[in-house]
């Protein structure tokens, strides 16, 4: 039993079957963004005060570099993830919507990318 109409037969319309891997993909960002913040800010709390050569004894241990750049991956891809969803319900005009997701696209991955390759280079600078 179909539940679509007879011109939306023929006309191949009905669902996308699209958002469902976008949906997941925030869904994940969010809760791996959750310990990620948890263990960014006590670090940060507990380094509150600390000397420079501390801060990068911190920087150069391969969990922490690593955990960084997870945080950073994951901030920026959930960003992005939840701006695209904003700019497509509430841009109508198609050539406006691709054209600010395409730049928020780009945004993301030029700041995450800054990003990582600041903490790398901080953490083998040592």
């Amino acid at each position: 039993m179909s539940f679509r109409t007879p011109l939306g037969r023929v006309r191949g319309l009905g669902s996308a079957k699209d958002g469902t891997h976008h949906w997941w993909a925030q869904r994940l960002t969010a809760i791996a963004l959750v310990p990620l913040t948890v263990w960014f800010v006590v670090s940060i709390l507990m380094l509150a005060g600390a000397e420079r050569t501390a801060i990068s004894e911190w920087l150069a241990n391969p969990v922490t570099a690593g955990l960084l750049v997870m945080l950073i991956v994951a901030t920026f891809h959930h960003g992005q993830l939840g701006l695209q969803v904003v700019i497509e319900d509430y841009v109508h005009t198609e050539a406006w919507k691709i054209g600010l997701i395409v730049f928020v696209k780009f945004a993301a991955l030029l700041f995450g990318g800054i990003g990582i390759v600041s903490v790398l280079k901080l953490a083998f600078a040592g």
